[in-house]
């Protein structure tokens, strides 16, 4: 039975969204690829893909973590315009899948920190765990 939270990107789903997004090659070397992967110029592209094109449940999770570090990445250079609506799109995707993105929603929300001491994209991702606390 598939794990219904992994917590790491594997191998397979980098090679497979390496190719279907043209992505950075994973080498023996890599470490965080998944984090490493991120582009702030290609976030809106990243979710449309998700939205429209069939992956499985690890392709999902790891792109996920893609979108997110992209996000945090546009957020962090401040110089966007539609936060809210790349936001929005990113918690409706993250909610419809809730489950499968529960532990990468632990890991970007650092419940244990004061959000100075957090990354940009932080305090949107609690804004997920609280809306879910509240049903």
């Amino acid at each position: 039975m598939e794990e219904t939270s992994p917590k790491y990107a594997d191998k397979e789903s980098i090679e497979s969204l390496i190719k279907k997004l043209h992505l950075s090659p994973f080498t023996p070397f890599s470490q965080d690829w998944e984090y490493t992967s991120a582009d702030s110029s290609r976030v809106n592209e990243f979710i449309t893909y998700y939205e429209k094109n069939k992956l499985n449940n690890k392709e999902k999770f790891t792109l996920m973590i893609v979108i997110i570090s992209s996000f945090d990445d546009y957020l962090s250079k401040g110089i966007g315009t539609e936060d809210i609506k790349i936001w929005n799109r990113i918690k409706q995707n993250i909610l419809k899948d809730y489950k499968l993105h529960i532990n990468t929603i632990i890991y970007w929300a650092l419940e244990e920190n004061d959000l100075e001491d957090c990354f940009a994209v932080t305090p949107y991702i609690r804004e997920i765990l609280e809306q879910k606390s509240c049903n």
